[in-house]
């Protein structure tokens, strides 16, 4: 069967599933502990109704805003994830490519098979780049100045990943950087031969953006005591005025799940914040985004762009997220089960999946430009 009979991104998840070895397509659909947040930031959706109005011009309608400044097709965003290069051959770089010909961003990971450079070299519109704080501050500007020659065009900080939550799957499927090829990991490859083929057809292995960048990191070796030791522990929100002064160029902040923390990230003169709980992989036990986007909305929509991911798996979940008073979106897994189910191509069919049922449901609620979607679309709130 081919993309085209992939009708939701759940199709796609199912389909990812089959071609994708079980220790990375796990490392995606995963969440920290016992998932409970990991699952809320999906099902909450499902609590918040939509005003469905009839008998109103449906006609010329336009997805089309800003995020940041920059003019997007939806209000749509590929976010930041690790890995990425290990769901296909050149991951990353497969969907910057979808995203530029899409109209949307595309955010690269720190943690990426594919190097800044890689990435630069496919797309020829800006991409934006992710940063994880580490101890080795030459590491971080190195890094800064790296995507500043690649041209991007804004800078995502990332506030809650000062150390690794547990995630039982990951442990049980003996996950590690360099991966270990143990005969369980040998048989899941030789199982996916498409995979393989592919895998075997690229030099892109490594966590590109460090190994041969970062001192003492020459191999895959010594990568694994090296990230061990550099998350640092003693971020806090007085690093970000090093960073954003360095960085010169827009900045959005990560990871904010809090009014206060809202507060905090306001008045660094960050330019944008993301309500985000991680995907559900850091504290499980925590509210999904979605739930408290719109305290965070209040608190600050009027000082800094708030933008929102964790849970998308629907075009009526953008809708809602905006409908609360998201300027933006931003999706993980809905993008990885389309690379794992069909490269680029796949991609591109999640996010016309997605863009086909916001433009739908857009119509339906009786709205024609994507900019005057607010409250008032929405019946009730449940939380």
């Amino acid at each position: 069967m081919g993309l085209q009979s992939a009708l939701t991104i759940d199709d796609l998840k199912r389909r990812a599933k089959r071609r994708v070895p079980k220790m990375f397509f796990d490392y995606a659909d995963s969440g920290a502990l016992t998932e409970q947040t990991y699952n809320e930031n999906e099902t909450d959706f499902s609590k918040i109704r939509l005003r469905q109005r009839v008998a109103v011009n449906m006609q010329d309608r336009t997805l089309a805003t800003t995020m940041v400044g920059q003019d997007v097709s939806m209000p749509m965003a590929l976010a930041p994830t690790g890995l990425t290069g290990m769901q296909i051959a050149n991951g990353e770089m497969l969907a910057a490519k979808a995203a530029e010909k899409a109209g949307i961003p595309f955010a690269l990971s720190t943690m990426s098979i594919c190097s800044i450079e890689d990435v630069a070299s496919v797309t020829t519109k800006p991409f934006w780049f992710q940063l994880y704080v580490m101890r080795d501050q030459n590491f971080v500007r190195n890094l800064l100045d790296r995507a500043r020659a690649a041209g991007c065009s804004a800078l995502v900080l990332t506030m809650d990943l000062q150390l690794l939550a547990q995630r039982h799957k990951d442990l049980r499927n003996g996950l590690s950087a360099p991966p270990k090829f143990t005969p369980r990991h040998i048989y899941q490859m030789m199982t996916r031969p498409l995979w393989c083929m592919q895998m075997l057809g690229t030099r892109r292995h490594s966590f590109r953006n460090i190994v041969g960048h970062a001192e003492g990191v020459g191999d895959l070796r010594a990568l694994s005591s090296w990230t061990a030791e550099q998350f640092d522990p003693k971020l806090s929100w007085d690093d970000i005025a090093w960073i954003r002064d360095y960085w010169g160029g827009t900045l959005i902040i990560k990871g904010v799940l809090d009014k206060e923390d809202a507060i905090a990230a306001a008045a660094t003169g960050a330019d944008a914040l993301i309500v985000s709980n991680h995907g559900g992989r850091q504290l499980d036990g925590a509210p999904s985004a979605i739930r408290v986007l719109p305290e965070i909305v209040e608190a600050v929509g009027d000082k800094i762009e708030v933008h929102m991911d964790g849970g998308i798996r629907n075009g009526q979940d953008i809708l809602k997220a905006r409908a609360l008073g998201a300027r933006g979106t931003f999706i993980g897994r809905p993008f990885l089960y389309g690379l794992g189910a069909g490269g680029e191509a796949g991609v591109t069919h999640a996010i016309e999946i997605l863009r086909k049922e916001l433009d739908t449901t857009m119509a339906l609620c009786g709205e024609r430009d994507i900019a005057n979607v607010g409250r008032h679309n929405l019946y009730s709130v449940d939380f």
